[in-house]
């Protein structure tokens, strides 16, 4: 079951920037379009009808290659993997609990995907800070896969399914700075909904799962980047079938920076 009770306010050294709960108000499919690249990624197709999303939420622009279709991260391209088409995959909704939820589907018709990679705009340009997101996975269908993640290119990635939703656990992963990789749930809690959050410190990054600390790893994240919830085509395993999808259903998000206690 969907937990709506979204945190409000700072935590410990975390000073609360965003919370979203998705209660405003339905997108619909196609208003997430016109997408700017780095640095803003505003979707010019929600400005006039839901600027609440177009200042708060933005995402990587239609016709951007996904990791799969690059070949970034040294993965070498695969036979075929898909492309960023935010105005095809991202939509808010209400759920016939009455629950509002942003969903991403990922789509393919068996020679290319559609994917998504949506930005929190309030939670971009940090070094430090707290990132939480509760949502579900409604199918396990090959093919596809998730990145959440912070990139420089030194990474942080949590959750992620590293090569497939069918078969992948839930993950995390480090790079660059630190390499480090730990499974923290098996592939079937994708189907369940779970809450995520990271926690980077100066020294120190900390990852959870429905408030339980599953992995810290010891290091110093060295910049400020950007918190992306990446979902595209999968880099290992089955390729996507004609008709293929996954939905992603969010039902929170929210994210802090980190100040340090004795200058508060």
């Amino acid at each position: 079951m969907t937990n709506n009770s979204i945190p409000s306010g700072d935590c410990g050294p975390f000073v609360q920037l965003y919370a979203e709960n998705f209660n405003g108000g339905d997108v619909p499919v196609g208003a997430f379009s016109a997408c700017a690249g780095d640095g803003d990624f505003r979707c010019a197709g929600l400005k006039t009808g839901y600027p609440h999303y177009y200042d708060t939420l933005g995402a990587y622009p239609s016709g951007w290659p996904d990791t799969a279709t690059s070949g970034a991260d040294g993965n070498g391209g695969r036979t075929f993997g898909g492309y960023y088409r935010p105005e095809k995959a991202v939509s808010v909704y209400t759920a016939a609990n009455g629950d509002g939820q942003m969903r991403v589907q990922m789509t393919s018709n068996g020679s290319v995907n559609s994917v998504a990679a949506v930005v929190p705009r309030k939670c971009m340009n940090l070094r430090y800070g707290k990132f939480t997101e509760r949502f579900v996975v409604r199918t396990r269908t090959p093919g596809f896969k998730m990145a959440h993640l912070r990139y420089t290119p030194n990474e942080v990635d949590y959750p992620e399914a590293g090569g497939n939703f069918s078969s992948d656990p839930v993950s995390v992963f480090t790079h660059g700075f630190k390499e480090s990789s730990a499974d923290v749930a098996p592939g079937t809690a994708w189907t369940s909904w779970h809450t995520y959050s990271t926690e980077i410190m100066p020294g120190s990054l900390r990852f959870y799962l429905d408030g339980k600390l599953v992995k810290t790893v010891n290091a110093d994240f060295p910049e400020a980047a950007d918190w992306v919830l990446q979902n595209e085509s999968a880099l290992a395993g089955a390729y996507a079938a004609a008709g293929a999808s996954v939905n992603i259903d969010t039902t929170w998000l929210t994210c802090y920076k980190y100040v340090a206690p004795a200058s508060r």
